[in-house]
């Protein structure tokens, strides 16, 4: 009975140290070593530079810095022209200021990655403007407030996952002037007052689209310019940041 009890207890002991050490093996077996997750993913996306590797999220952030110039800046714009208040003026002026300067960098960033760059806002950054120049007085002041702080609401998120993942030193850079830029622009559209915070939590817990877009073509050595989306809604008529950049040729 004595040696059945010690066999028992030998037992016990036994199973608790296999369980401790399965919970010691296990994070490491699901998180640090299995193909296609983590690490594996980022780097079969990434792409070899000579400022570091190039990820897909780089080359997205990238692209959406360029994008967000292109539409900001004509909007800040239409904004001192049109704004009825001190403080929308005020915001028209940080972006204009803001984006000029951060879509000089990124053309400079691109430029030595190699990178294509968009030359025309998207389609949603097209309606976005033509909702603008639809507008006229304090309706046209609540828009602006709140649509392109919408926008940098969602780009602020961007910039902040990018600077904490990239291991590229011209996107790090990059992600530090963006964030600076934004954060400002995100401030000087809350001083207007007219911010709808309530809207902004509501799209804030709307579920995100299942995937991400496909990745932005890694460097290229002589990208054409693409010609215009036939059907696309024409530009507006305030001046745009200098068109798509070149690399520098390689011959």
């Amino acid at each position: 009975m004595m040696r059945s009890r010690i066999i028992s207890g030998s037992g016990l002991v036994l199973t608790g140290l296999l369980a401790t050490l399965a919970a010691l093996i296990y994070p490491i077996w699901s998180y640090e070593d299995r193909s296609g997750t983590g690490l594996d993913a980022l780097t079969a996306q990434s792409v070899s530079t000579r400022f570091g590797p190039l990820s897909a999220l780089d080359r997205d952030f990238i692209t959406k810095v360029r994008l967000a110039g292109l539409w900001e800046l004509p909007a800040g714009q239409q904004a001192g022209e049109r704004g009825t208040s001190r403080a929308v003026h005020t915001a028209g002026k940080h972006l204009v200021e803001g984006h000029t300067f951060l879509d000089a960098r990124v053309r400079e960033v691109a430029a030595a990655l190699r990178l294509e760059l968009p030359s025309q806002p998207s389609a949603q950054q097209r309606r976005w403007l033509d909702e603008l120049s639809a507008a006229r007085g304090a309706a046209y002041d609540e828009k602006f407030a709140n649509i392109l702080r919408r926008a940098h609401g969602k780009v602020f998120s961007l910039v902040a996952e990018v600077r904490a993942t990239t291991r590229n030193s011209l996107v790090r850079s990059l992600a530090d002037d963006a964030n600076t830029t934004v954060l400002d622009h995100i401030q000087v559209l809350e001083a207007t007052g007219l911010v709808d915070f309530d809207g902004l939590a509501r799209d804030a817990a709307t579920p995100p689209p299942p995937a991400r877009s496909p990745a932005p073509p890694g460097p290229q050595d002589a990208p054409p310019t693409a010609p215009p989306a036939s059907g696309a809604s024409p530009m507006p008529t305030f001046s745009l940041p200098p068109a798509v950049s070149r690399p520098p040729s390689t011959s």
